[in-house]
């Protein structure tokens, strides 16, 4: 077969006749590396043939799925595991992957049948230690220390396994490229033929993917693409708790998260999170505020912590850890020209405890409480919280599933709830939590202080 070299970005997968310094595609510097491909490249992963079909007549048959005998991961996987799917699982080097992935096999082991474990980073040994550890020792948990895909999948077909896991992809690789492991037409190739056999036979497959050092999955255009479902393992090196995150599914909603907390004995399922979250919130301390954000259908209560003192730089600092830097200083803004807060010789400090990260504009109200009460250093009820969209005029803004959240504070026991004068009418039938409709941000600290 005829071979060809092209200059490949290491990043994004883009690819020149010629060597440059720049990608013109990511802009990364001193990223495309020579590689020797097979004449048409990684074209085989396509392959099969297939005719036009109308809408009208494809059948409607529901997907299987199968239970990992973790209810946080399968709600994540959208309520289970989907045949011949290919499921990306990514994250920081020791978050908990291969841990996960080890508990979630032995229990499909035990259910399914023959689960193939291959593991390019880790011995048997080493695996077997980590099992034990874990209490796994399913008899039908089957490991393979390989790093050829050729003969990898001469044991699938020998094996004919339930569920296939390769952990990490980037250690694997073809012998039909002279490019290294772990190189994007590597990881490419290695990718699609995985592709190929979960839907050619039905098997699904778990592949474990490494985060660069920016967080994201190297090669995430190659590899996020090709793949039926992307999950990212999150957590702080600081913090036990871990949260698995759907960032991509094709079978169920991207909105869920599972939240994990990592114990000797593996990963263990955290069933009521914002209990957890809140266990050591300190009680009337000046900028500490409860929110109630939705992740899916789940509602979470956490806390959030801010600091406001003088800057002794020239430029004031504003840190935010969990939650969006540049939201902050909309909100801080707002708290300028519309409260009338001098805050611009102020250092301003914002975190999310626990280690958790906020996404959605549910949260704004709370933050900028929590700025007001540190500067002000007047606390807020520790039985308050906190819901609403803050807006540039300083309106207060309904927010989705106001109810869901509200039976979640009461539950915690919370007896206020601050929340969008629109979304008061709302809620019904939230027995001890008195609601208190806002339509702006001054009314808001009126209320509160």
């Amino acid at each position: 077969m005829k071979t060809k070299t092209l200059y490949t970005c290491q990043k994004c997968g883009y690819q020149s006749a010629k060597w440059l310094g720049k990608c013109p595609d990511c802009g990364s510097w001193n990223s495309l590396a020579e590689e020797i491909v097979g004449r048409g490249g990684t074209e085989t992963a396509a392959g099969g043939s297939a005719t036009p079909v109308s809408i009208s007549r494809v059948g409607g048959e529901p997907e299987r799925r199968h239970t990992c005998g973790i209810a946080e991961f399968d709600r994540v996987l959208g309520g289970g595991l989907v045949e011949g799917s290919l499921v990306l699982v990514g994250g920081d080097p020791g978050i908990g992957k291969s841990t996960l992935l080890l508990q979630a096999t032995d229990h499909l082991a035990r259910s399914l049948g023959s689960v193939l474990y291959v593991s390019g980073e880790e011995s048997p040994q080493q695996i077997r230690m980590r099992g034990a550890r874990m209490k796994v020792q399913a008899p039908e948990l089957l490991i393979l220390a390989e790093t050829m895909l050729e003969k990898i999948l001469t044991q699938v077909h020998r094996v004919k396994p339930a569920v296939l896991v390769v952990d990490s992809i980037q250690t694997v690789f073809t012998s039909a490229l002279e490019s290294a492991p772990g190189s994007v037409s590597q990881v490419r190739e290695v990718a699609g033929r995985l592709m190929m056999l979960a839907k050619g036979s039905g098997i699904p497959v778990f592949i474990v993917g490494h985060v660069t050092k920016d967080g994201s999955i190297a090669g995430p255009r190659v590899l996020e693409h090709m793949v039926d479902t992307v999950l990212y393992f999150e957590g702080d090196a600081g913090h036990p708790f871990r949260i698995l995150r759907a960032v991509k599914n094709r079978f169920g909603s991207t909105n869920e998260i599972g939240v994990f907390e990592m114990k000797e004995g593996g990963l263990c399922e955290v069933k009521n999170p914002s209990e957890l979250f809140l266990a050591e919130r300190p009680l009337a301390v000046s900028g500490s505020v409860v929110v109630a954000t939705l992740e899916g259908s789940r509602p979470l209560l956490v806390e959030l912590q801010a600091l406001v003192t003088t800057s002794s730089f020239g430029v004031p600092r504003r840190t935010t850890i969990g939650v969006d830097h540049n939201r902050l200083a909309l909100l801080v803004a707002v708290l300028e020209k519309k409260v009338g807060l001098s805050l611009a010789g102020q250092d301003i400090f914002l975190n999310v405890a626990g280690g958790a990260r906020l996404n959605e504009p549910a949260a704004d109200l709370g933050m900028v409480a929590a700025v007001a009460s540190s500067h002000l250093d007047k606390t807020v009820d520790p039985h308050t919280i906190l819901l609403g969209e803050v807006g540039l005029a300083g309106e207060v803004r309904g927010i989705i599933q106001p109810e869901v959240r509200a039976r979640e504070a009461a539950k915690l026991g919370f007896s206020r709830c601050l929340m969008p004068a629109g979304n008061v009418k709302q809620v019904k039938g939230v027995k001890g939590l008195e609601l208190v409709g806002v339509k702006s941000v001054e009314e808001t600290l009126e209320k509160l202080f």
